[in-house]
């Protein structure tokens, strides 16, 4: 369930976005592919792949905190691997690069995964705050988009719930004997020690230096990628951010964003008077591309890995 429902909803979306198109809808679309610069689509992707590898070295200083040094060459292919993974099973990324690193570097499994999970957590955060961020930026143009949108009877209902969930949460964490409330508290727990590994860490300052380089790559990668529309080349930063955030989030709810992140991306840049058709092409097109280059890298990961360590 965990696989086939995700894809299904990417399908449906798929399908509830063309076939509320019009013919004239769908012919623009295909123009917006035909006539797009894939030269800044390939600068793209080549930044996306260099986030990839600044992503391979930044593990090594964690991985040199728990005493395991390993060939940077294992820790990319492994990244490529995990985000290959993804693709057909979410979240089965994190293990295959535990695994790989396992098998070929005799790094215990336990410890890389914990690695990876602290990695993550610093990810979570990176993109809370670039959500933050966005919302800054933009606030006074999603306040009217909200308000407009959705009437204000709703949103204050949806206000006192949302504070009423925030107050809840920390009776029941208090009082909850409940499985649910001890796997709550063991992420608590997690999040706690992954962060402090990081304070802990020797390298910590070309940690976040890297950390900081990596997710400027992914938004000047999604910057790079815009430009290959004209209709998208001129939208402001604050727009970009914002586009950007939204998309990452929809890698979560279907196998890396399968669906749900051109849907996204339209929907978002339909609020600031970006054409539907645009933003599916351009949705359509970021996402083809970066995951035509993560099949590619991981596939030659997959065929690599036993070649170059083959003394093992």
């Amino acid at each position: 369930m965990k696989i086939s429902i995700p894809l299904g909803l990417g399908v449906f979306l798929i399908w509830y976005i063309y076939q509320s198109f019009t013919p004239t809808q769908i012919a623009e679309t295909k123009k917006y592919f035909a006539d797009a610069n894939y030269g800044f689509v390939l600068l793209s992707v080549f930044l996306s792949v260099l986030s990839h590898f600044s992503r391979a070295y930044r593990w090594s200083f964690m991985l040199e905190a728990i005493g395991c040094k390993t060939k940077i060459a294992n820790n990319f292919m492994a990244v490529s691997v995990a985000y290959l993974m993804n693709i057909f099973i979410p979240k089965s990324g994190e293990v295959s690069r535990a695994v790989i690193l396992d098998k070929y570097e005799n790094v215990p499994f336990q410890k890389g995964f914990g690695t990876i999970i602290s990695e993550r957590i610093v990810d979570l955060l990176f993109l809370l705050f670039f959500t933050a961020l966005a919302c800054i930026i933009k606030f006074e143009v999603l306040y009217d988009y909200i308000f407009e949108a959705i009437p204000a009877s709703i949103l204050y209902v949806l206000a006192v719930g949302v504070l009423l969930i925030i107050i809840s949460i920390p009776i029941y964490i208090r009082f909850s004997k409940s499985d649910v409330n001890k796997r709550l508290k063991n992420f608590v727990i997690g999040l706690k020690e992954g962060v402090f590994s990081i304070v802990k860490m020797k390298k910590k300052g070309p940690f976040i230096l890297h950390t900081f380089f990596i997710w400027g790559l992914y938004i000047l990668s999604f910057y790079t990628a815009i430009h290959a529309l004209p209709e998208t080349s001129n939208i402001s930063i604050g727009t970009v951010i914002i586009t950007f955030v939204v998309g990452s989030f929809t890698f979560a709810f279907t196998n890396s964003g399968f669906g749900t992140y051109p849907a996204a991306i339209a929907g978002i840049l339909s609020v600031f008077a970006i054409a539907k058709t645009v933003g599916v092409a351009i949705g359509w097109i970021v996402w083809i591309s970066n995951i035509s280059s993560i099949v590619l890298f991981g596939v030659l990961s997959l065929i690599l890995l036993p070649i170059y360590n083959r003394d093992k």
